[in-house]
């Protein structure tokens, strides 16, 4: 890089961080590229057309540093009109409540609500109550929400269950379309990533018309560690600060990530999707260590493929989905919109103090970008 070059950057980089509208700028922004496909319009789960994502986020005090986020496949009655949905396991060290009916059903009936591990029971109730207040669901009796969970224990004052159903049916009334807020924000408040300031990312793909032209939105909860790598740059590394070396916190942590897509893809599929996610992971340095919990939940919106809850008597369903070999491509955004989110779960948190007093500090980025140079 010659010295204009260079001086050029310099500057761009800090034209970046002066003039960000809300704070710290998101990785893609900086010149990091994710793979070969390219983002939807908002780079976010919620360019999945239809999909909507909430945040209730809990900062009181000196020690309460929690929140929820929900994910809506879609803005009706979900219990109604069920999506086709998956969960696959990376490593199962954590509550993923609604996980047994989604395996036998192949399909989600609730909005999927992310908190901390302790208020999982409380997420399972506002999912009932924000259910249950339908009129169209007057006669009800069951409903499986699916609740996810990581442990911000060290940031926030987690057996206070602080979460109440209420904020979680907050969230989920708060959930719009467009642009997610990241960072420090809901289910990602508290959360530690890689020893640094962890949070919620999201991040999306297109696929090329020839390929099908379907749109591929991660959301991702981070809380995990290992040797963390943004694009290819050792940074964890370069930093020294990472698993068995910086005692901050071990590997150990957890990540929820929720995958939709607008493929037509039943839930056999959407497992094979859900696994593709881990590997998105992977490509950051995580390990899924021992006490992590690495869950993955994927729908797909397409509406030919909606189950509804009241059959009318129809013995059968009629569905077109993908064929098998047409599903590569689905990996591939997976991969790519997955690590992307993770990244940006980074980028978009900052330094935070909470319970007990304990400090974590946000990544920082420029010592990141003194890497890429």
């Amino acid at each position: 890089m010659t010295c204009i070059s260079k001086s050029f950057y310099a500057l761009a980089c800090a034209l970046l961080i002066t003039f960000s509208s809300h704070g710290q700028e998101r990785a893609r922004d900086y010149g990091f590229t994710f793979g070969v496909m390219s983002p939807g319009e908002w780079n976010a789960i919620t360019d999945v057309d239809g999909v909507m994502v909430g945040h209730q986020t809990l900062v009181k005090g000196d020690s309460v540093r929690t929140g929820v986020t929900a994910v809506l496949p879609h803005g009706g009655n979900i219990f109604q009109e069920k999506v086709p949905g998956a969960v696959y396991v990376g490593n199962g060290f954590g509550k993923l409540a609604g996980t047994t009916q989604v395996e036998e059903l192949g399909n989600i009936e609730t909005p999927i609500v992310l908190t901390n591990t302790l208020s999982v029971a409380a997420g399972i109730e506002g999912v009932i109550d924000y259910t249950l207040a339908h009129p169209e669901n007057a006669h009800v009796r069951s409903v499986n929400a699916v609740v996810g969970e990581t442990n911000d224990g060290y940031l926030n004052d987690i057996r206070g269950r602080h979460v109440r159903p209420s904020d979680v049916v907050a969230a989920i009334q708060s959930a719009q379309s467009g642009n997610v807020e990241e960072g420090n924000v809901g289910a990602g408040t508290g959360t530690i990533c890689f020893g640094f300031k962890g949070g919620i990312g999201t991040a999306s793909r297109k696929l090329p018309a020839e390929m099908g032209g379907y749109t591929v939105g991660v959301l991702v909860q981070t809380n995990f560690g290992g040797v963390l790598q943004i694009d290819g740059l050792p940074v964890g590394k370069e930093l020294g600060q990472y698993a068995f070396k910086n005692q901050l916190e071990s590997a150990d942590g957890s990540c929820m990530i929720v995958v939709a897509t607008d493929a037509p893809v039943h839930a056999r599929n959407l497992k094979r999707i859900a696994k593709r996610a881990i590997m998105g992971l992977a490509k950051t340095g995580g390990i899924a260590s021992n006490g992590s919990g690495d869950y993955v939940v994927a729908f797909s919106t397409a509406e030919g493929l909606r189950v509804p809850y009241d059959s009318n008597g129809e013995e059968r369903l009629s569905m077109e989905v993908v064929n098998n070999d047409y599903m590569s491509g689905l990996f591939l955004a997976t991969i790519e919109a997955t690590e992307e989110a993770i990244i940006n779960s980074l980028f978009a948190a900052e330094n935070m103090k909470g319970s007990q007093g304990h400090e974590v500090n946000a990544l920082p980025i420029e010592k990141v970008l003194e890497m890429k140079k």
